[in-house]
């Protein structure tokens, strides 16, 4: 790895098995992972334990063979605890935001995932760090950033190409869920404190929990069907959904970044 200190601030490292197992999900199914030759995926901030990278290796494997997970940390002794598990398409390292890789791998990064590593910052620093990490991807490649609960069953994230912000997701266990807008808890650090009245991450979640509640009778089949159902309301009130039926019965509901970014108040 290259050695130079690692930009950002150690985490909590909290980690429990298949937490994240939702961003696994929609990251497998993204097409760059199936069309790139060798994908080269960075589980950024991977925590106390290697689970998330071993766990992400397993399910993007099952899509690309060739598929090579780097687990990166910048607490140099959560390393050290993950090296022992390391293969050929599994390895460790240490550093930050500016996502070194072992000097094996001479090619840009794929994906890079970073999950619950920003909550701790100020959101002024959000787009310093997205363009620092940006600046690491192949030209196709994507970062996926967000937030989730400790069991992964609430969960968000925004996607970036190299040229920016492109698509947010929600994504979130149906079963036994009041409201959607529960969510808000586990919003994106660039979103969280916008969900106010007048900003558009506000009127989105204000606007899924009235279809949520409008097929309440819907639930007596399965709460996937209620799901999907909402969303279809959603998109008729001119919401741009960017997925369709197949992803919404996952409890996932994905939009256009412009539909929900902060808007500034012009004083």
């Amino acid at each position: 790895m290259a050695q130079r200190k690692p930009v950002g601030s150690v985490t909590r490292g909290t980690t429990n098995p298949n937490r994240l197992r939702r961003v696994d999900r929609y990251i497998a199914s993204l097409p760059i992972i199936r069309r790139t030759a060798n994908p080269i995926v960075v589980d950024l901030g991977y925590g106390a334990t290697p689970t998330t990278a071993i766990e992400m290796l397993a399910r993007l494997s099952k899509e690309n063979s060739n598929t090579k997970v780097v687990g990166i940390e910048i607490d140099r002794e959560r390393v050290e605890r993950a090296l022992p598990f390391e293969t050929e398409n599994l390895l460790f390292g240490l550093g930050g935001f500016e996502v070194p890789l072992p000097k094996e791998l001479t090619a840009k990064v794929t994906v890079i995932r970073a999950m619950n590593v920003l909550r701790q910052y100020d959101e002024s620093e959000v787009t310093s760090t997205w363009e620092l990490m940006q600046s690491r991807l192949d030209n196709d490649g994507l970062i996926v950033e967000g937030t989730c609960d400790e069991i992964g069953r609430i969960a968000s994230w925004v996607t970036l190409e190299t040229s920016g912000p492109k698509l947010f997701t929600i994504s979130l266990r149906l079963r036994g869920l009041d409201k959607p807008s529960k969510v808000a808890e586990r919003l994106p650090k660039a979103l969280i404190h916008h969900n106010v009245p007048g900003q558009p991450i506000h009127q989105l979640l204000k606007d899924l929990d009235a279809a949520w509640a409008n097929h309440a009778g819907l639930a007596i089949f399965s709460p996937a069907q209620r799901w999907v159902a909402s969303c279809e309301d959603l998109k008729a009130k001119g919401w741009p959904i960017n997925n369709e039926a197949k992803r919404w019965k996952l409890g996932e509901l994905t939009i256009s970044w412009e539909a929900v970014k902060p808007q500034v108040t012009l004083l």
